[in-house]
């Protein structure tokens, strides 16, 4: 069993928790992942590795909830525990030689995005970090993330925050006023990472993005987590999460995350009606009936 040793909740869809998990924290690295299982019926899920603490020997995961086991999750407490735990999975990613970079997230990819800045900007690397959220009572780890770059910019769709627009509108300016970056590493939902993409490429700059697929077993062996790049099939859980962008082959991985949709909006509604009722349980219990 893995206990939740923290949980904190950053918006009212976003949630950390801190799991206690020695062994993989002993060998975490930015860019790797995890899957986990909540109990014997669960499935499993992956999640990218926010942050880890050799010392302590936790793991830092930060979900959205967004389906079923998510949903599931954020139900349970700092003393509970997780049956499955496992990783560190996937490749690294590799910052070495990465002088100036531009680091953009959107969404719950700010979350990801985060380590990946850290690491550069440890290393020496000069970071811009763009990040996006639908509007400024949704932004996550504003200190964090101002900590961990050069330069901060945060992008709200409504513009509640004073900076209205895209991230990709953010980057835009700063290539159109001759920024040039040795990398630019994009993580969010699957049209930002492309948009990013088709940005860079005219200006010839390397784009790196994380693909977080369908995954099952993180091994390669299900072939799930299959992605096209450059023509070529490749397993995001072992070749991955980080691939080339302007390789990847956009259309199909976006056809592909859309798949199980009306399944995830199925299991949502049974957790709803479960907790529903146990709520009305709990509250004629409370009545004394």
């Amino acid at each position: 069993m893995f206990p939740i040793v923290k949980k904190r909740v950053l918006n009212p869809q976003v949630t950390l928790m801190e799991i206690e998990a020695p062994l993989v924290a002993r060998k975490a690295l930015p860019g790797q992942f995890i899957i986990f299982r909540i109990d014997e019926e669960g499935e499993r899920i992956p999640l990218t590795i926010a942050g880890y603490d050799r010392e302590k020997g936790t793991v830092t995961i930060i979900f959205q909830k967004v389906g079923y086991t998510t949903e599931k999750l954020d139900t349970l407490n700092e003393g509970d525990a997780l049956l499955d735990f496992v990783g560190p999975l996937g490749e690294p990613s590799h910052t070495e030689g990465v002088k100036r970079a531009a680091v953009i997230g959107g969404g719950l990819g700010v979350a990801i995005a985060y380590p990946q800045a850290k690491a550069l900007h440890e290393a020496g690397c000069k970071v811009d970090l763009i990040v996006g959220f639908r509007n400024e009572d949704l932004v996550i780890l504003k200190d964090e993330l101002t900590a961990a770059c050069t330069e901060l910019t945060i992008m709200t769709d409504d513009g509640s925050n004073g900076n209205k627009g895209f991230v990709t509108q953010a980057l835009q300016k700063k290539l159109e006023a001759g920024e040039k970056y040795d990398e630019v590493i994009a993580i969010g939902p699957l049209p930002m990472m492309k948009a990013v993409c088709d940005l860079t490429k005219p200006y010839e700059m390397k784009t790196i993005v994380s693909m977080n697929p369908i995954m099952i077993d993180g091994t390669g062996m299900c072939g799930g987590c299959r992605v096209t790049v450059g023509g070529v099939t490749k397993f995001a859980c072992v070749d991955g999460p980080d691939f080339d962008g302007h390789e990847i082959d956009w259309d199909e991985a976006i056809a592909r995350g859309k798949m199980f949709r009306p399944e995830e909006a199925q299991a949502r509604e049974k957790l709803n009606h479960v907790c529903r009722r146990e709520k009305m349980a709990d509250a004629a219990m409370k009545e004394g009936k």
